[in-house]
């Protein structure tokens, strides 16, 4: 018995002696710096291909293609051919839609109030077809275009004068799908 005592004193005089030994983990010392700055969060994945443009940027060139796209174009006193200006219209919207291949837009012919109803709304309609068939030609897909003739019924102008009658035979145009998914030009 004496012996196992003694084997017991032994054993816990080591382990006292061996924990007392261990070595304390060393800490390194904080540096005493001023915090560095974050770098800048990264754009989304979603951003604008043009990597130079702020977002602002970007935004004011969409609204811009955006406008491009929904401008109006207009025609002569009971015509349904295609003026310079509108060709050169239609032109900026081929840029805008070539690139944007989910986009279908409407083209609403309209006319002025004088006229029969059935003359101004078949009138509208030979507008619309005009400018779709413009575009067409030029390559846009005709699933893509679709036409609708509101003859005098929504004026954009009121008004018995030169200068609302012109601003009132019109093609108006209208994003109907994908204008979501729009990108700028």
């Amino acid at each position: 018995m004496m012996r196992a005592i003694r084997l017991t004193v032994v054993l816990a005089s080591a382990t006292l002696v061996l924990g007392a030994c261990r070595k304390k983990p060393v800490v390194a010392p904080k540096p005493d710096v001023a915090p560095t700055a974050q770098p800048e969060p990264t754009r989304p994945t979603n951003t604008p291909p043009a990597a130079r443009d702020t977002m602002e940027e970007y935004r004011t060139k969409l609204a811009a293609t955006r406008a491009r796209l929904l401008e109006t174009i207009y025609f002569e006193y009971d015509a349904d051919e295609l003026r310079d200006d509108a060709k050169a219209n239609l032109d900026a919207k081929i840029a805008v839609l070539n690139a944007n291949p989910a986009v279908r837009i409407r083209i609403a012919g309209h006319c002025d109030e004088r006229g029969s109803d059935e003359y101004n709304i078949a009138l509208g309609r030979r507008r619309a077809e005009a400018a779709k068939r413009y575009l067409i030609d030029r390559g846009v897909d005709a699933a893509r275009v679709e036409t609708a003739s509101f003859g005098r019924e929504r004026p954009a102008v009121q008004g018995t004068t030169e200068d609302a009658w012109a601003r009132n035979r019109r093609d108006e145009f209208e994003i109907v799908a994908g204008g979501d998914q729009l990108r700028a030009q």
